[in-house]
């Protein structure tokens, strides 16, 4: 494995469990403050985003786990998909601002073909939906772009798309991995907090749901909000100037457009990958299939957080030992950042990205040449 190290970690700790991205397994610390505020509210229907996308596309299909976003400049070459993680937040992660967005900085590396998963909030009817669900819709969506893909997979994008790669491995050219929690006997918060609280609290949080997970209601009680320090680390630059203000705001304003998540697949996220570590020790069914990670074979990279306590770059690296892939065509890259970081940060964007975009336009006897 070609592993490669960017810049001086700086003197910035991660948020911890107050990261939104951990919000799924801090129930244990928020069970009883979440059940008094469900019980003082009636449910009700979120509505459509206004936030507005920053890379041009269109909707190339509209599926019942998510609409597919065709950002691609070209019909021709290789397509990427970029698979946004489905938790708290919407898609706009990977499309967040202008030198903060993953599609456009894939974009600039010279992928022309590129698409997103924008995963849509649960509604009552989407209750019983479950990982299978998500991996059959983003195999229509593989299916519709034309197979093989390369598939960039962020934090829980990044099992998605492992699992994907393993059951259709013939469907998947190559798959990039970033902070993406595989392996969780690697420990960290994320796995701590999953493991730690009472399998009830889970239940329970998803009957107070009607079926699903409220992301009103998680939001609602998170301990702490991200202030402007958290988000100039996650952003990494300086807000105190005019675009910083409005980055500012527009980040606040995607932070409280939270998603719900089907309750079926949230409970099986948290029991079968975080606390059972299925995906890692071989026992995890997908489409009817038992998944071998060694049927993973294409090339790999790894982007990790130097500051990540969410996906520690330990967790993060453990994934290439699980693969079938050749450790020649394996690279991993660590960055000074914390887990938001790397979806949004400058400096990422200014210094992994682009290697990616390289990575994924080289041919394999260029990943040779890079990785020796």
């Amino acid at each position: 494995m070609a592993a490669e190290k960017s810049g001086e970690r700086p003197g910035e700790a991660g948020r911890g469990p107050d990261d939104p991205m951990v919000w799924p397994f801090a129930a244990a610390k928020l069970a009883m403050d979440a059940c008094f505020w469900w019980l003082e509210r009636r449910p009700a229907e979120q509505s459509e985003s206004e936030l507005p996308w920053t890379t041009s596309g269109t909707v190339a299909l509209e599926l019942a786990t998510m609409r597919l976003r065709d950002c691609a400049r070209t019909r021709s070459g290789q397509p990427a998909l970029v698979c946004a993680p489905y938790a708290l937040h919407r898609a706009l992660i990977a499309d967040f601002a202008s030198g903060h967005s993953v599609v456009q900085s894939l974009q600039q590396g010279g992928i022309d073909r590129v698409y997103l998963t924008d995963w849509r909030s649960a509604t009552p009817e989407m209750r019983h939906l479950s990982i299978d669900s998500y991996l059959s819709d983003l195999n229509v969506a593989v299916d519709e772009i034309g197979a093989p893909v390369d598939l960039v997979g962020l934090c829980q994008g990044g099992w998605l798309s492992l699992l994907y790669a393993a059951r259709f491995p013939a469907k998947v050219r190559r798959l990039v991995l970033v902070g993406a929690p595989v392996d969780l006997s690697v420990e960290s918060r994320l796995a701590q907090l999953a493991r730690n609280a009472p399998e009830m609290v889970y239940d329970q949080l998803v009957a107070r749901g009607g079926g699903n997970v409220s992301g009103e209601e998680m939001l609602h009680v998170w301990s702490k909000a991200p202030g402007p320090d958290d988000v100039a680390a996650a952003l990494q630059r300086d807000l105190s100037d005019e675009e910083g203000t409005a980055l500012l705001a527009r980040f606040d304003r995607w932070n409280s457009e939270t998603l719900n998540l089907p309750g079926v697949y949230y409970l099986q996220i948290v029991n079968w990958i975080f606390r059972e570590n299925r995906i890692a020790s071989g026992q995890f069914m997908a489409l009817g299939r038992a998944i071998d990670l060694r049927d993973v074979r294409a090339p790999v990279f790894l982007l990790a957080g130097l500051d990540d306590d969410v996906v520690p770059v330990a967790q993060a690296f453990a994934t290439a030992k699980l693969l079938g892939t050749p450790p020649a065509f394996i690279a991993a890259r660590s960055e000074p950042s914390d887990h938001l970081g790397l979806f949004m940060g400058a400096r990422t964007h200014a210094h992994a990205w682009p290697r990616i975009a390289e990575w994924l336009r080289n041919d394999l006897a260029g990943l040779l040449a890079r990785s020796a």
